[in-house]
């Protein structure tokens, strides 16, 4: 389900529900995007801070530990809730820590749930009747141990009614930048993915990191990553499936079946989030009119960039613009690169 937002109603208070159980891996990954002054950067300064049922350190595998800063009850105040996972999948929250999460959300606070939290905002019975996501390795457990909930397979992360969950691990950061993309734009997700050493935003689903039998070659890899490449430095070119195929030395067929499995995705909805992702910057960087930036980025007109905004962001470009746009640079900026 689409989110936008505007700087006005932009998360800044951050809250980290933290207890005993949860994975430092999620804890490390909340603080790196929320927890980092980077306004040097133009990045918005977040106000992150660590609630806890009371101020006692809690123990982290590995030998860490975490110290709370604030109480649950700062959930009140909070424009963004966040979840981390959990050591042990099975083990329940503590009573303080689902009845606040309840409150939050009767309260419409966003709540977002990184891969085994949602089993935590399933104990609080949040999930009920929505869509969620988990780690594809507990989608079974989700599944039978909270048969309310619409656990969906292999997404990277699923929207419901304020509700956000994520797949494992790396999909948590997925997550998180969404989060900052959709509230704060694609400039201030780009900076921090760009301090993290990560890409901004990753396409497809979980699926491609699922075991399989019949794994793909490194030549194929690498001969896919070339036509990306060469995909992303033309984005204004009109790109069909039978060029790049062409392109990768495959037939049609043959290359749709290799990239889904490399990336998650189909060829032509790959190449739409990367012109929504250049378009996003140069609606957020310039001044250049909305056609231009249609033309730039591949859509060919403005009514077709729109239709994809509002499909893929819930809003249009001239209304994110609105939202985002900065200091203009020259208009003669090149189009945007993102990452093969």
């Amino acid at each position: 389900m689409p989110t936008t937002g505007t700087p006005r109603s932009a998360p800044t208070r951050i809250a980290l529900v933290s207890f005993p159980g949860i994975r430092a891996f999620d804890v490390s990954v909340i603080t790196e995007v929320w927890g980092v002054d980077r306004t040097d950067r133009g990045v918005p300064l977040f106000d992150l801070r660590r609630t806890a049922v009371d101020d006692a350190p809690i123990a982290l595998r590995g030998g860490l530990s975490l110290t709370p800063d604030r109480t649950l009850s700062w959930l009140a105040r909070a424009d963004l809730i966040v979840v981390p996972g959990l050591d042990d999948h099975v083990t329940p929250a503590p009573e303080p820590v689902l009845a606040a999460l309840r409150r939050a959300h009767a309260r419409a606070t966003p709540i977002a749930a990184l891969c085994g939290g949602a089993f935590t905002l399933a104990q609080a019975g949040l999930l009920d009747g929505r869509r969620a996501v988990t780690h594809w390795n507990l989608t079974d457990l989700l599944r039978t141990s909270h048969p309310a909930v619409t656990v969906v397979p292999d997404a990277l992360f699923v929207h419901d009614d304020r509700l956000w969950t994520s797949a494992g691990t790396a999909a948590g950061i997925d997550l998180c930048l969404h989060l900052v993309r959709t509230t704060h734009g694609a400039e201030a997700a780009a900076t921090i993915a760009r301090s993290m050493v990560t890409a901004p935003f990753r396409t497809g689903t979980q699926a491609q990191f699922i075991e399989h039998p019949t794994p793909h070659t490194d030549r194929d890899a690498d001969t896919l990553a070339d036509v990306r490449a060469f995909a992303l430095t033309r984005l204004a070119d009109p790109h069909t499936v039978a060029e790049l195929a062409d392109r990768a030395g495959m037939s049609p067929r043959s290359f749709a079946r290799h990239f889904q499995a490399s990336t998650g995705t189909t060829p032509l909805r790959w190449l739409i989030a990367q012109r929504i992702a250049a378009a996003q910057k140069l609606l957020e960087r310039t001044d250049l009119p909305l056609p231009e930036v249609a033309r730039r980025t591949g859509f060919g007109s403005e009514i077709t960039m729109r239709q994809h905004f509002a499909t893929h962001l819930g809003t249009s470009p001239r209304d994110y613009r609105l939202a985002f746009h900065r200091t203009p640079t020259r208009t003669g900026v090149d189009t945007p690169s993102s990452h093969p």
